[in-house]
């Protein structure tokens, strides 16, 4: 029987909820404040471009002077959208952007507003589908109707009002979109919390929903099985569904002009109102995948597209029909845990005749090998007690019959992927979060074993160390005791170790990468000693043809000694020295002592000036034209009656100069000259099978670089380079990620810039072979099998 609410009215027991639910929100604000601070402070410190370094301070020095004002209006604003519920008037007073009945034009700020807002409730309703759907409906069944589009309570809602106020209080939206990640996780962990502390009230006055939630679950005419219920909105694909909408009405608007400002019609699925010239969904023909690629990276688009995928499946598992707990899975039981521990003890014996068959690579053995591993999940799922079990066995199986039916891993490497596939069911009934966190490491490791292996085909990778590494990886899983992340963890860092150490042994390769690394050192160390220069010379009377001798010459010959022998080695102790005695020769010389000594002090001085100019092959007459113009210089200070330096301050120029990596930050490259020559000269080989390929002042997103940067070692590619297509595996990249090497199969390698790389990215030149990872892939071909045929999930 329904419990009966207490004494207090029922709207003014759902307005004091709301005021709970925003009271608790904005105590909740510092928390985001703290997290965007530390974020942005993070980025700042982090290593870049010269112009990404400034861009980066400058984010954090605008959020430190606005921040206060966004908490504070952010507060407000949640405040005032309470008015229509603490007031008699109910839906009189409507944020911007969202409800009204009539046609408005928007403005392009509005429209930004709504689609950054849109795609964050898209990723924030996910995670609290579950306790809003809870609140939503013990809510409707105190006020008799469903929630307004702009109620408080919405997470669009909130994150709508939160992006406003960003921009109301002077912040850059690009800001904002740098910041979305951690902000919208954040503003997640926030809203969940709340939304159970709501719930927790409404169950003590003993409100409870008045729907089943069985009949929340049918089967469309297709036989799927969906959510349904009362309202087209119910759970987190209506949350999605409507944060999709007004993304498809902001974009619209970008297109347009005009908006149809109403509620989506209620139930039955309907779509909302179309516009004459879109396609079905709302969406106009162009612009689509300019609106949303506004401010992202390719990178987190294809995240947020992974985390759809995700989120269908936590839907389909968590669903009344299969009602697996998420958060707290129960231990396997007694059968299905024996049937488990017995495959990992006799693991060798349930292969031994496939990875036999497997050995002559024919279709075949593959089919075979899907037999196998289908004739063993159905084992496993006789042995299963409950309807959660049953659904989980279904989905692994699924997706290692997806992985095991890709062509581009060789035959021989799949038998070790189809022996994962108990030991990924383990992981997957000790910890549900399996399907649901792209990070989990089981998910990660199988995708980085696939990423390193498709490149190869079956010749070239039989017997390989590669496959002796995953081979031992399987072996150590299928025998380690334990059923949660840890083994997975473990064997994916060793396997990072392995392909740091794998993907540069060849003798060439890592010649080269000995070379790339120490060109990135030098130049970095060339700007970092020029900058110190500056610094040290700000405010020394020194002559301007000693200043860019300095800053342009020295600090070259500087970085060079450091990198060859070692930064505290006499040469380079001794060249850092000359720079301190050339700044103080070069200066006024009023006493006859001082000029006494400069006489005498010349010829150790130019001597290890040409010693130094030497190391950067500055010879001949190159050489004369240097030190002739230092000389010219030292001999018109020598008459000049300007002020000297004082002695003390080139004794401690010359102590810092002596310990100058003690001082120095840690400065971007900015465009490094790198060719082809200059390779071949360290390198003393023929690199004619090298292709440098150098920064060119292509112009280039700031997000394309973030991207490149992110790039994983391993991971095969199809390069186009010159009209030339290869594929190519990425190698390498150097300590500050300036440099990248990647190696083709036919034994060239392609060393590129990392302004290059990003825009050879950004042009499609460079694509990788598989851009969404065997396991999201797998999880996606599954949901389809599912979709098609949904009785198999628990048969």
């Amino acid at each position: 029987m329904q419990p009966t609410p207490s004494s207090v009215p029922q709207r003014r027991l759902a307005r004091q909820a709301r005021q709970r639910f925003v009271e608790g929100l904005c105590a909740g604000l510092g928390d985001l404040d703290k997290i965007v601070l530390d974020f942005v402070t993070t980025l700042m410190t982090q290593t870049g471009t010269a112009r990404e370094m400034q861009s980066r301070r400058d984010m954090w020095m605008t959020y430190q002077q606005h921040n206060a004002g966004w908490i504070d209006r952010a507060g407000k604003a949640w405040r005032e959208a309470l008015a229509p519920h603490v007031s008699t008037t109910r839906g009189s007073h409507v944020p911007a952007g969202l409800g009204g009945s009539q046609f408005e034009l928007l403005s392009d700020d509005v429209v930004e507003n709504k689609i950054v807002a849109s795609r964050m409730a898209l990723t924030v309703s996910e995670q609290v589908s579950n306790q809003f759907d809870t609140l939503r409906q013990r809510t409707q069944s105190l006020e008799g109707q469903d929630l307004d589009n702009s109620d408080i309570l919405r997470p669009d809602t909130v994150c709508l009002l939160l992006v406003e106020q960003w921009v109301e209080a002077g912040l850059p939206r690009t800001d904002l979109l740098t910041v979305v990640d951690p902000l919208q996780r954040e503003l997640a962990n926030l809203l969940q919390k709340q939304y159970q502390a709501v719930n927790v009230f409404y169950v003590e006055q003993g409100v409870t929903p008045q729907t089943d939630l069985k009949s929340r679950v049918r089967r469309t005419s297709g036989g799927s099985v969906t959510g349904s219920g009362n309202s087209s909105e119910s759970g987190a694909g209506g949350l999605a569904s409507q944060a999709l909408a007004q993304t498809r009405e902001a974009m619209a608007a970008a297109r347009g002009g005009m908006v149809p400002q109403q509620p989506p019609p209620r139930g039955g699925g309907a779509h909302p109102q179309q516009h004459r010239g879109q396609p079905p969904g709302g969406y106009p023909q162009r612009g689509m995948q300019t609106a949303f690629a506004t401010g992202m990276t390719p990178l987190s688009r294809a995240r947020q597209r992974a985390q759809g995928v995700m989120g269908q499946l936590r839907r389909l598992l968590t669903q009344p029909a299969t009602g697996f707990d998420m958060v707290n899975a129960p231990p396997a039981s007694a059968a299905l845990a024996h049937a488990l521990t017995a495959h990992r003890v006799h693991a060798d014996t349930y292969y031994s005749g496939v990875a036999t068959l497997m050995e002559d690579y024919s279709p075949a053995a593959v089919v075979q090998l899907v037999g196998t591993v289908r004739e063993r999940s159905t084992e496993l799922k006789k042995k299963a007690n409950t309807a959660g079990e049953k659904a989980i066995i279904e989905v692994v199986a699924l997706m290692f019959q997806s992985i095991l039916a890709e062509d581009r891993i060789p035959p021989a490497v799949r038998v070790w992927f189809a022996r994962l596939q108990v030991p990924v069911l383990r992981v997957a009934l000790a910890e549900p979060e399996f399907f649901s966190n792209l990070d989990h490491p089981a998910r990660k490791l199988i995708d980085r074993m696939g990423a390193c292996v498709m490149g190869f085909n079956a010749t070239t990778i039989n017997g390989s160390a590669l496959e002796a590494e995953i081979r031992r990886v399987v072996q150590v899983i299928e025998q380690y005791p334990e059923t949660g992340r840890r083994v997975f963890q473990l064997v994916y860092d060793e396997f990072e170790k392995f392909l740091s150490k794998f993907l540069t042994e060849k003798q060439a390769t890592s010649r080269l990468v000995s070379v790339a690394q120490q060109v990135e050192q030098r130049e970095t160390l060339a700007i970092q000693y020029t900058i110190e220069l500056r610094t040290m010379l700000r405010d020394m009377p020194v002559r301007d043809e000693i200043r860019e001798f300095l800053f342009k010459t020295w600090a070259e010959v500087l970085a060079l000694s450091a990198v060859r022998d070692g930064p505290q080695h006499a040469d380079t102790i001794s060249l850092k020295r000359t720079a301190a005695d050339l700044v103080w020769a070069a200066s006024a010389k009023p006493n006859r002592s001082d000029r006494a000594q400069v006489i005498q002090n010349l010829p150790g001085l130019l001597q290890r000036l040409r010693q130094g100019l030497a190391l950067m092959n500055v010879t001949g007459d190159a050489q004369d034209v240097q030190i002739k113009t230092l000389t010219d210089t030292l001999a018109d200070a020598f008459l000049s009656k300007t002020a000297s330096i004082p002695q003390a301050h080139i004794d401690a120029m010359a102590k810092r100069l002596a310990n100058l990596e003690d001082f120095i930050s840690d400065a971007t490259l900015g465009d490094m000259p790198l060719n082809a020559d200059n390779i071949e000269m360290m390198l003393g080989i023929d690199a004619s099978s090298i292709y440098v390929v150098a920064d060119n002042g292509a112009p280039v997103d700031d997000a394309m670089v973030v991207w490149a940067q992110e790039l994983q070692p391993g991971t095969w590619y199809t390069l186009d380079h010159n009209g030339a297509s290869a594929q190519v595996q990425y190698a390498w990249q150097s300590q500050r990620k300036q440099l990248h090497l990647f190696a083709a199969v036919d034994g060239s390698s392609y060393l590129i810039q990392l302004r290059r790389l990003a825009a050879y990215l950004q042009a499609g030149l460079l694509v990788a072979q598989d851009e969404e990872g065997l396991t999201l892939r797998a999880t996606r071909d599954a949901l389809a099998k599912l979709d098609a045929n949904p009785e198999r999930l628990l048969d």
